[in-house]
This record gives C-alpha cells, structure tokens and sequence, in this order.
C-alpha cells in the first residue's frame, strides 16, 4: 500500500493544532478514521473519550500553547515532535505517533510526555 506521507504529516499536525486549540470534535470529525484506539494511559479509548479528555483539558488549561518541533512519516505512522508550555511555565517534550488507514484517517494514538529539566547535565537542547 503507498500512503502520502506528506499528507498524513499535515493531518497529523492540524489533528493536533485543533484538538489543542480545544475544538476536538472538530479534529475528529475532519482527521480520525471509524475507529480510534489510544495508548495514553490518562485518556480513555475511543473517539468521544478523546473529545472529552481535550474538551476538559481547554477548560481547564486554556492558555496552553504548542508547538511543532519536527514530523516524520514512514508508511502507515507519522511521529510529532512537539514543545508544549502550560500556565504557570511548565514546559513539556513530547512525541506523538499516529497510524494512519488507508484513506488517510487517524485510527491509533501513542505519546510519551517528559517534562524539560531546569538543567541539562550534557548542555543540549531536547530539541
């Protein structure tokens, strides 16, 4: 199967952007496919569990901001690289990876989220 990777790496990010942007039934809507399974240990499985994990979190949370470091796409999975500020300045790493079906929809979700140190005992950036 030949997947555009270019494509799925732009539906990725703009999956993202608008579930960040706290219209996650918009993202779903546009981006996910009939299925969606979830890794993320605190969200729950499925299309509305993800809706209403970013529907909370906007309220909760509404002068977070994201931004996309890097994306990387190889047959069905794109991965994220992303640098996330929340209020009160906490600062996150994280990387997301996304496979995708054969018409372009998001059907499975993995992430892994570290928070960014004060220091750095090799003086390199986590980006």
């Amino acid at each position: 199967m030949v997947y555009n990777l270019e494509q799925n790496k732009n539906n990725a990010i703009a999956f993202y952007q608008t579930a960040y942007a706290g219209e996650p039934r918009k993202a779903v809507e546009q981006y996910v496919g009939s299925d969606y399974i979830q890794h993320n240990p605190l969200v729950g499985d499925g299309k509305e569990a993800f809706i209403a994990y970013f529907e909370r979190m906007a309220k909760e949370y509404p002068e977070k901001s994201i931004v996309f470091v890097r994306s990387i796409a190889e047959d069905d999975l794109v991965a994220l690289h992303t640098h996330q500020i929340w209020p009160g300045g906490d600062e996150y790493v994280t990387m997301d990876f996304f496979r995708f079906d054969e018409n372009g929809k998001i059907v499975e979700h993995w992430d892994s989220v570290q928070e960014i140190p004060e220091q750095s005992a090799n003086g390199n950036t986590m980006y």
